[in-house]
């Protein structure tokens, strides 16, 4: 969501039809990640971009506890051509509630959030917390050390975007125990 995390030149605004997002751990990765689930009635604010070079192989590989699923018919966008369009998200059955053992990373909430401001401004990030699943997830403050491979600096007003959204969820914030490798 965020164009600062990945190098896909003309990346565009769209919207996904029958699906929402949810945080949710795998036993695939550590940490929880941001997923999708199917939802009749869901519909995701996000970006398509043309994958480099056709290179859907390099793509599998970044998102490597995800499944690519085809979702080209469920995807509105301004484009004037149909291009192969997935989504990525965990398999079934691959997937439970974060925990305490395997949290969300708040430098992974930051970056996604950061995209939705910058994309569909603070109406949109809004959005983005309240359609979102899973919230009632602890989250690990690691803004101080990013554990999040992508992290992105924020400014003071997207940081307190973000602390507001989750307070008003009563989001869960975990320090990190010291000593504690959350890689």
């Amino acid at each position: 969501m965020n164009r600062n995390t990945h190098e896909f030149e003309g990346a565009q605004t769209a919207t996904l039809k029958g699906w929402r997002r949810i945080w949710r751990h795998t036993n695939l990765r550590k940490l929880a990640y941001l997923t999708v689930i199917p939802d009749e009635q869901g519909i995701i604010d996000g970006l398509i971009a043309p994958v480099p070079g056709d290179d859907w192989a390099a793509l599998d590989l970044r998102e490597a506890a995800y499944d690519r699923l085809p979702a080209a018919h469920l995807i509105s966008h301004d484009l004037d051509h149909q291009p192969e369009i997935a989504v990525y998200a965990i398999p079934d059955g691959r997937h439970v509630a974060p925990s305490a053992e395997h949290p969300v990373l708040l430098s992974y909430i930051d970056v996604v959030t950061q995209g939705y401001l910058r994309e569909f401004g603070e109406e949109g990030a809004a959005r983005f917390f309240i359609t979102t699943g899973g919230w009632d997830m602890p989250v690990l403050d690691d803004r101080a050390a990013p554990v999040y491979p992508r992290h992105q600096s924020l400014s003071h007003a997207e940081t307190a975007f973000v602390d507001d959204q989750l307070s008003a969820l009563s989001v869960a914030i975990m320090q990190p125990p010291r000593g504690s490798s959350w890689t």
